[in-house]
């Protein structure tokens, strides 16, 4: 009897080997990141992709049950996240929390942001307000990780106790953690966002595509966040799974970026494009004409690239120096004002910039600042300015391809 119940207490009901354990915690746990990434990300906090009402609520209940996160809060705590990002006002901003605390205190600052119900108010609009939701899984979240503890260690006893507290502090780790920290603070970036946002690594695997964290700054509403050929979105693949069965309905996708040739001056097309591909258009600019004027300043002076200006005041140079410190920013400006040509490349850059970003502007004013712009850049001289100008008045958007 005695060793019957220390059986009991050791493995459970089950008395499941190691691999049925393993195989268990990582169903369970991807479980739970793709109820966040697809069910709370992507379809509740950006309309990117609809679900059909009972995989939703398998996701809702999901969430409820492994990580006590309310949908609305959740919600709105990431759309806060979008319109504030990298200010004092962003919930978990590592620029102005800290690395070091936004990555192991991510939790914390969760909790910091739902306890503002004016924000939750305001941004969680248009999320679950059913019976349920009002009476079950907002008004008792504890509940949900409670009832999963119980279960654990009835079905796996003390095992079952370790797999729930690693459970718990899944979401807490590598959502509040990794990608909330990491993914502002280290990483590649595609496109040059106004913000910091990086991808992490090119396939999304682990934490269910949310490591191409830039992608997703760059086109928030989009189901998609693996934006060029060698990257990979698991979560991507798994709603388009969804689709093929009925399950799951794509609402929005990052559309393709098209350059068509020979284009006079930039038309309804153009603005079109630009609207929607503006940090695709300041990438470029970066690439195709800050890039080349620095390699030629350093050839002029003889020196490698690195000699003439260094690695962080030279990425600078994509965003006017907005993330350095003072100091730095001091620097970098003293250095463009050194360099007639790399001055006159900057400006151009911050007028562009200043266009896109006023883009709620009436139409026909910004087609004919554009244009206006366009016709400046031709007339600098600089063949490279000349040439991207020529690149973007031909920009166009094609329908984006799965």
């Amino acid at each position: 009897m005695t060793h019957s119940l220390l059986d009991l207490a050791a493995g459970g009901l089950l008395q499941a080997g190691i691999w049925t354990l393993a195989l268990y915690f990582l169903a369970a746990t991807q479980l739970t990141i793709f109820a966040v990434t697809l069910y709370l990300h992507r379809s509740q906090a950006h309309r990117g992709v609809d679900f059909h009402p009972v995989v939703a609520h398998v996701f809702r209940f999901w969430t409820w049950l492994t990580t006590s996160m309310v949908t609305r809060e959740w919600v709105a705590i990431h759309r806060k996240h979008h319109a504030r990002c990298e200010t004092e006002e962003d919930p978990h901003s590592p620029r102005h929390k800290g690395i070091g605390r936004v990555f192991w205190q991510g939790v914390e600052l969760y909790r910091e942001a739902r306890a503002q119900r004016d924000d939750i108010a305001q941004y969680g609009r248009g999320t679950p307000d059913d019976w349920i939701e009002r009476h079950l899984y907002s008004r008792h979240p504890m509940l949900g990780p409670t009832l999963l503890l119980v279960v654990s260690v009835v079905l796996f006893g003390a095992a079952g106790l370790a797999i729930w507290a690693i459970q718990m502090a899944w979401i807490p780790f590598w959502a509040a953690g990794v990608v909330n920290g990491l993914g502002h603070w280290w990483g590649y970036r595609n496109f040059e966002t106004t913000d910091t946002a990086t991808n992490l690594v090119p396939w999304g695997v682990w934490i269910g595509g949310e490591e191409l964290h830039n992608n997703h700054h760059a086109f928030p509403s989009s189901a998609k966040f693996a934006l060029r050929r060698w990257e990979f979105d698991i979560g991507w693949a798994v709603i388009r799974g969804l689709e093929r069965v009925g399950l799951a309905r794509v609402l929005r996708v990052a559309p393709s970026l098209d350059v068509r040739p020979n284009v006079p001056v930039p038309d309804a097309d153009t603005v079109r494009a630009l609207l929607a591909h503006r940090f695709q258009a300041m990438t470029d600019y970066q690439r195709d004409v800050i890039h080349p004027a620095l390699r030629e300043e350093a050839r002029a002076a003889g020196a490698k690239l690195r000699a003439l200006i260094p690695r962080r005041l030279r990425r600078a140079l994509a965003d006017d120096g907005r993330w350095l410190d003072p100091d730095a920013r001091a620097q970098l400006q003293a250095w463009v004002a050194q360099r007639p040509r790399i001055r006159t490349l900057v400006e151009h850059r911050a007028r562009l910039s200043a266009l896109l970003d006023a883009r709620a502007q009436d139409a026909s004013e910004f087609l004919r600042q554009l244009q206006a712009w366009c016709r400046d850049a031709e007339a600098s001289g600089n063949r490279s300015l000349q040439d991207y100008a020529a690149r973007l008045k031909g920009y166009s958007l094609h329908p984006a391809h799965a």
